[in-house]
């Protein structure tokens, strides 16, 4: 019943219509029609939704039961869904997952660990484990094609998907928790070693840039080090 009761607290949450349509409205800004897009860590599939609306080709990342079930039944049919995770290297892998906050599963042990005393993390429980297949964005690139955009949501694990990329894309977006500054910065300079060296932020779900002026990479860490540690979480984006 926990996984059952959980699973409908993140449809409600984030499979919600007002989210799709600001990312619908958002991605048709930065995507033209058959446009290829990457969604590393899909969930309830949102983000792929909206940037299929906006015309775009989706191969979309989502390992978690019972959110790959839930994809496979419920995508438009021309959507790619793999029930893979991504990472550095071509392996079998294990998630540690939370029953009650399912969003929050992540295939990084020492960031289940540290959570413990991050803010906005208290009630969290990782009580389940999971098998998942991980492939690398290198190994999708050779089968799909070369994406306009990356969209990276895996809870901590981000600097191994980006290992797992040995060359640039026009367009690559990141989750960054406050609560973890220091995984952040790694990010930004692997996205920066990628090349790609403008940035900026979108904040929850707002779907709106934060800033009309794209940031260096100096400024982008200044910005996310002076964050409260229990502020909303968002995506930082990063182009060449």
């Amino acid at each position: 019943m926990r996984t059952v009761f959980s699973f409908m607290r993140s449809l409600a949450i984030y499979h919600h219509p007002v989210s799709f349509l600001r990312w619908r409205r958002f991605y048709r800004k930065i995507l033209t029609p058959g446009s290829l897009a990457f969604d590393v860590g899909a969930h309830v599939g949102t983000r792929t939704r909206a940037m299929r609306a906006a015309g775009a080709r989706i191969v979309a990342l989502e390992p978690q039961q019972p959110f790959a079930g839930f994809l496979r039944k419920t995508l438009p049919r021309d959507v790619t869904l793999l029930p893979v995770a991504a990472g550095s290297a071509e392996a079998m892998s294990e998630m540690f997952v939370s029953s009650r906050h399912p969003t929050v599963s992540s295939l990084r042990a020492d960031f289940v660990d540290e959570a413990k005393n991050a803010p906005g993390f208290e009630h969290v429980l990782w009580d389940r484990r999971q098998a998942v297949q991980v492939t690398t964005l290198d190994a999708l690139i050779a089968r799909y094609g070369r994406p306009d955009y990356i969209k990276i949501d895996v809870e901590g694990f981000e600097m191994e998907v980006l290992s797992g990329l040995s060359e640039p894309v026009p367009l690559i977006s990141v989750e960054y928790l406050p609560a973890y500054p220091h995984l952040s910065s790694a990010v930004i300079d692997r996205l920066t070693e990628l090349g790609l060296c403008l940035f900026n932020v979108v904040e929850g779900e707002t779907g709106e840039f934060r800033w009309s002026e794209w940031q260096d990479a100096a400024a982008i860490k200044g910005w996310l080090s002076n964050l409260p540690l229990d502020a909303k979480s968002g995506d930082v984006f990063a182009q060449s």
